[in-house]
């Protein structure tokens, strides 16, 4: 994935990055809007605004963003317009990205979670995990291989199921204890994408711990997922 600034390219578009924390706030949030504003700049692809007042997501102003990406917990103070344009943002052709606790944002707003794909339920393993790359040609998993190792603090899902998604990374139950698990059929996804109307849809369960955001195969994997949200991946 080429990362160099393109050169006489058409302005970047833009992506606005939500940080407000409602519940537990992770301290990797700091660095992550770092992470993805380097992102923006070094792919030549767009440029991040990072904001956690809910405030800025104006209903008239998120149709400038090619992207919105969530990093964010419990249940957000937005308005029911806000809300309402949120989802109607991503029907109407708009790309959305989560990130890790994403998942543990908005449980009481119900078209959220059929959006995003499912809620967070609980993180029994945190520990070094096997993970498998279910699709190799995605643009968020191109460059990683059919399986590696990586420490994580290793989320599971409620109101999730594979039939609603297209899996990209799960975990490889190997090599955790399965009798601490949380689903009885044993699918535990690590990131995954669709379409939501017109719009996209992709989230990724890594990134709690900060040292990771410094990666390079997060970095490309975060990046991968956001181009492909945006449209021109």
């Amino acid at each position: 994935m080429n990362l160099l600034p393109v050169k006489g390219s058409i302005p970047a578009k833009k992506v606005l990055v939500f940080t407000h924390s409602a519940g537990f706030r992770h301290s990797y949030i700091p660095t992550a809007v770092e992470t993805i504003t380097k992102l923006g700049e070094r792919s030549g692809a767009f440029e991040a605004f990072a904001t956690e007042e809910p405030a800025d997501l104006d209903p008239k102003g998120l149709r400038e963003y090619a992207a919105i990406v969530f990093l964010t917990t419990g249940e957000l103070p937005l308005t029911d317009e806000q809300k309402r344009a949120l989802i109607d943002y991503v029907k109407g052709g708009g790309g959305f990205v989560g990130v890790h606790n994403a998942t543990d944002t908005f449980y009481n707003f119900r078209e959220y979670g059929e959006m995003l794909g499912g809620y967070f339920h609980s993180h029994p393993w945190t520990q070094v995990v096997r993970v498998i790359v279910e699709d190799q040609s995605h643009p968020s998993t191109r460059h990683l291989p059919r399986t590696f190792e990586v420490l994580e603090e290793v989320y599971t899902f409620r109101d999730w199921s594979r039939a609603r998604t297209h899996v990209l990374i799960s975990l490889d139950n190997s090599s955790v204890d399965l009798s601490r698990g949380t689903r009885p059929d044993n699918d535990y996804a690590l990131a995954w994408c669709h379409s939501y109307g017109k719009g996209r849809v992709f989230y990724t369960a890594f990134g709690h711990f900060t040292w990771l955001w410094r990666q390079d195969w997060f970095q490309k994997h975060l990046l991968g997922g956001i181009l492909w949200a945006m449209g021109v991946a």
